[in-house]
């Protein structure tokens, strides 16, 4: 079974495995490398006060009590229709984890966070090419905004915004209440 935890600035050794398991696994699929984030990029203060952003929630997924992913909510800086705009970010499953409804589960918390936050549209940002991540959101209601855009990396991808709206108590597909 996943357990969902929420990270505080405490948990950020958790915090800290994950993201480096992630940009060393999929360095394609975020805005940092991995060498950002080690050597003098890696101390603690970094980690803990990434944990600390204003009005943001980081989630850790765990299996068997090991961490398996993470994804996080951010406001967006400049108010964006009913209620502002978050951005689900950071979101990763580890290989061994995948298939096993920890995505699922980490989608949900972030949902959930926004909607009790107030936000009414959560969007993200899915690089071309990556069919699995786009369908584990499309599952929860995320629709493509248009053709690609934003960051265009050397292979020639780019970046796919998705965006949902929020709405109190909504149901997801499976009928589960998740707003």
């Amino acid at each position: 079974m996943t357990e969902i935890r929420t990270l505080a600035a405490d948990d950020w050794r958790i915090w800290r495995e994950l993201r480096l398991a992630a940009l060393a696994e999929a360095p394609g699929a975020f805005g940092s490398r991995l060498a950002d984030w080690q050597g003098p990029g890696d101390r603690e203060e970094r980690w803990r006060a990434r944990l600390d952003l204003p009005g943001a929630c980081h989630f850790a997924a765990l299996l068997a009590d090991r961490p398996a992913g993470m994804a996080g909510g951010v406001p967006v800086p400049e108010p964006d229709g009913e209620g502002g705009t978050a951005e689900l970010i950071s979101m990763w499953v580890d290989p061994v984890a995948r298939g096993r409804g920890v995505g699922d589960a980490l989608v949900r918390a972030v949902v959930r966070w926004a909607s009790a936050a107030g936000f009414g549209t959560l969007r993200l940002s899915v690089m071309s090419g990556n069919a699995h991540a786009a369908a584990l959101y499309r599952r929860h209601g995320f629709v493509p905004t248009g053709p690609a855009g934003g960051r265009l990396l050397p292979d020639g991808r780019r970046e796919h915004v998705m965006v949902r709206t929020l709405r109190a108590a909504r149901r997801d597909d499976t009928g589960a209440r998740d707003g």
